[in-house]
Protein backbone atom coordinates (compact mmCIF):
# COMPACT_ATOMS: atom_id res chain seq x y z
CA UNK A 1 0.00 0.00 0.00
CA UNK A 2 1.40 3.44 -1.28
CA UNK A 3 0.56 6.81 1.00
CA UNK A 4 0.98 10.14 -0.97
CA UNK A 5 0.17 14.00 0.15
CA UNK A 6 -0.71 15.83 -2.82
CA UNK A 7 -0.83 19.57 -3.22
CA UNK A 8 -3.84 20.83 -4.72
CA UNK A 9 -3.94 24.48 -5.14
CA UNK A 10 -7.67 24.83 -6.20
CA UNK A 11 -8.90 23.39 -3.00
CA UNK A 12 -10.59 26.25 -1.22
CA UNK A 13 -13.17 24.24 0.69
CA UNK A 14 -14.69 21.16 2.06
CA UNK A 15 -16.95 20.87 -0.89
CA UNK A 16 -13.90 20.73 -3.34
CA UNK A 17 -12.29 17.84 -1.06
CA UNK A 18 -15.61 15.92 -1.13
CA UNK A 19 -15.75 16.15 -5.05
CA UNK A 20 -12.08 14.70 -5.06
CA UNK A 21 -12.55 12.09 -2.53
CA UNK A 22 -15.71 11.33 -4.67
CA UNK A 23 -13.94 10.89 -8.15
CA UNK A 24 -10.53 9.04 -6.49
CA UNK A 25 -12.40 6.55 -4.21
CA UNK A 26 -14.03 5.60 -7.71
CA UNK A 27 -10.17 4.13 -8.96
CA UNK A 28 -9.69 0.67 -8.63
CA UNK A 29 -6.88 0.01 -6.23
CA UNK A 30 -7.65 3.32 -4.22
CA UNK A 31 -8.91 2.33 -0.45
CA UNK A 32 -8.64 6.15 0.76
CA UNK A 33 -8.98 9.53 0.23
CA UNK A 34 -8.14 12.15 2.94
CA UNK A 35 -8.31 16.07 2.45
CA UNK A 36 -7.82 19.32 4.14
CA UNK A 37 -8.97 22.60 2.81
CA UNK A 38 -6.77 24.28 5.20
CA UNK A 39 -3.49 23.19 4.06
CA UNK A 40 -4.66 22.55 0.17
CA UNK A 41 -3.35 19.08 0.57
CA UNK A 42 -5.03 15.57 -0.67
CA UNK A 43 -3.33 12.10 0.91
CA UNK A 44 -4.18 9.19 -1.20
CA UNK A 45 -3.73 5.54 0.07
CA UNK A 46 -3.33 3.03 -2.89
CA UNK A 47 -2.52 -0.37 -4.25
CA UNK A 48 -2.50 -1.61 -8.08
CA UNK A 49 -3.52 -1.24 -10.37
CA UNK A 50 -4.06 2.65 -9.04
CA UNK A 51 -0.69 4.33 -10.25
CA UNK A 52 0.21 7.90 -8.78
CA UNK A 53 0.01 9.49 -12.53
CA UNK A 54 -3.45 7.90 -12.58
CA UNK A 55 -4.73 9.55 -9.82
CA UNK A 56 -2.97 12.86 -10.96
CA UNK A 57 -4.10 12.74 -14.19
CA UNK A 58 -7.94 12.09 -12.53
CA UNK A 59 -7.56 15.10 -10.23
CA UNK A 60 -6.21 17.33 -13.37
CA UNK A 61 -9.59 15.93 -15.34
CA UNK A 62 -11.69 17.49 -12.89
CA UNK A 63 -9.99 20.92 -12.45
CA UNK A 64 -7.92 20.19 -9.42
CA UNK A 65 -5.15 19.29 -11.03
CA UNK A 66 -1.80 18.56 -8.28
CA UNK A 67 1.04 21.32 -7.87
Amino acid sequence: MTKQTLSIPNISCGHCVMAIKKELSELEGVATVDGDPADKSVTVEFEAPATLEQIKETLKEINYPAA
